[in-house]
């Protein structure tokens, strides 16, 4: 039976509990040379969430990545029961390799309830069916990526801007990107599985913005990156498999750091989920 860029990741979504509150991950059957962020930090957050009563749907995480994960060995999670109040669970999640942590994390849960509400409205943007899939757009770099280009992709990411090669090659310069994604095929119902789908996601694109501003461009070898720390707050329910915008900036980078923060907006302009992540960037010595 053939399975799918999709199917793929909801299998590595769907973790092995070898104890009470240890969980085994697997590592998808790619060339890459170190664990993608977005898939420790999804993975992280099943394990929490495996601990937790249905009905408290997960509202923040707070994580940091410690040490790059080893992509030929599974990975191991570690839950920490840290709360189990009222309205609100907490749980502390160790992502472990070889002995040694490589991520760790910190997830709440809540119960629902009513009350006050506003937000910032969503951007007006051009619909993602105008807009090219991401590997038409980056077929004229397609030699320069090599694996990245070909690699079957689980999530469909459009980009309203230009991604950072192709900014880079016309000479566009601002620190903020948006991009429509949602995953490409049909996800079971599970609430939990959405919200790591887009915990997933919500670290392919997110740093482009501290690049964009310096004619920067990943894979061109004149920056280095890697995610520090990652933070989301879930504002409300949503799908990952239906169209939804990134909204991302860069207010501030520095000291081989970059600071962006995003905004997730469903396709009816609900804001769904924010998101803070600080980077790594590093210019090699010319």
């Amino acid at each position: 039976m053939t399975t799918t860029p999709l199917d793929d990741l909801i299998e590595l979504l769907d973790l092995e509990q070898i104890e009470l509150d240890i969980f085994r991950g697997k590592q998808p059957q790619d060339s890459m040379q170190r664990v993608f962020g977005g898939q420790v930090a999804g993975q992280a957050l099943v394990a929490a969430g495996r601990t937790v009563p249905e009905e408290r749907a997960v509202h923040s995480l707070h994580a940091y990545f410690l040490r790059p994960g080893d992509p030929s060995i599974p990975i191991v999670y570690e839950v920490d029961r840290i709360r189990d109040g009222r309205s609100f669970t907490t749980r502390r999640v160790v992502a472990i390799q070889r002995g040694k942590p490589i991520f760790n994390l910190s997830a709440s849960f809540q119960l629902s309830e009513a009350g006050i509400e506003h937000q910032f409205p969503m951007p007006e943007v051009p619909a993602p069916e105008t807009l090219t899939t991401l590997p038409e757009r980056m077929k004229p770099y397609a030699d320069e990526m090599g694996g990245w280009y070909s690699r079957p992709r689980a999530i469909d990411a459009r980009y309203v801007d230009e991604p950072p090669r192709v900014a880079m090659e016309l000479g566009h310069r601002k620190p903020s990107s948006r991009v429509w994604m949602r995953a490409d095929g049909t996800l079971p119902d599970d609430p939990l599985l959405h919200v790591c789908a887009v915990t997933f996601a919500s670290d392919m694109t997110l740093l482009d913005s501290t690049l964009l501003n310096h004619g920067l461009a990943w894979g061109t070898g004149e920056v280095l990156g890697a995610s520090l720390d990652h933070a989301m707050w879930f504002h409300r329910p949503f799908r990952a498999d239906q169209w939804w915008l990134y909204d991302q900036e860069s207010p501030w980078a520095g000291a081989a750091r970059g600071l962006a923060r995003g905004s997730i907006f469903t396709r009816d302009g609900q804001l769904a989920v924010s998101v803070v992540q600080e980077g790594l960037l590093r210019i090699p010595t010319r």
